[in-house]
């Protein structure tokens, strides 16, 4: 079921006029715990309605920023009581995902776990999802805050900026950011099926392998 902008776009606008600022960033912190809720539409509406007077452009900035924070935490108590050993009692019922595969994103998560947080936070779907590992890996939660608060908030301020900017043409920089969510849509899509087909090979030889020792 696709999903519709401009409902969503009337949701949030009607929760500003209500809330104020702080509608903003109540709307941000369930986009946060559901991804298919757009912040690229969420955020330049918040500076639109700060264009408008509904309230000042630093409290959009403020409270959305905010929002990003209570849902990057909430999906991070998910990981944190997901924990590591029921992921790894999921991945052995995975089909295709080995043990060995957790173990690895473990081993790269404690190597570049800052970095991805922070950066995490800039890019679309990883935004929100990037909260789930970090807990799990019991990513520190003071560090998590500040690393988490510091990408939402480069990203809020570009688009809640963007929107303020361009008034009633707000909509515009949703067109132009669905075209970077698309692409990094086709980028996992495109990954997820070059691990498929490598780990199908795998199985393969390995099917092979054995015959060939039975006989």
């Amino acid at each position: 079921m696709p999903i519709d902008f401009d409902l969503i776009a009337d949701w949030a606008v009607q929760l500003m006029e209500r809330l104020g600022a702080p509608g903003a960033g109540i709307a941000i912190a369930l986009e946060n715990l559901f991804p298919p809720i757009p912040s690229e539409v969420i955020l330049p509406l918040a500076g639109f309605a700060a264009s408008r007077g509904i309230f000042p452009i630093w409290q959009a900035i403020l409270f959305t920023t905010l929002g990003s924070l209570v849902g990057a935490m909430a999906l991070y108590g998910i990981g944190a009581a997901l924990g590591r050993d029921r992921m790894r009692k999921i991945a052995v019922k995975l089909p295709l995902i080995k043990v060995a595969d957790v173990d690895r994103t473990e081993a790269w998560f404690s190597k570049h776990g800052a970095k991805t947080v922070f950066f995490g936070r800039m890019i679309p779907i990883f935004r929100s999802l990037i909260s789930i590992p970090a807990g799990i890996e019991r990513f520190p939660i003071p560090l998590f805050l500040l690393l988490s608060g510091a990408g939402s908030l480069i990203w809020n301020s570009i688009f809640v900026t963007a929107g303020y900017l361009l008034g009633e043409n707000w909509h515009l920089v949703d067109q132009y950011a669905g075209i970077f969510s698309k692409l990094v849509i086709v980028l996992v899509v495109a990954a997820v099926v070059i691990f498929i087909v490598l780990r199908v090979r795998e199985r393969l030889r390995e099917r092979k392998a054995t015959s060939a020792n039975g006989t």
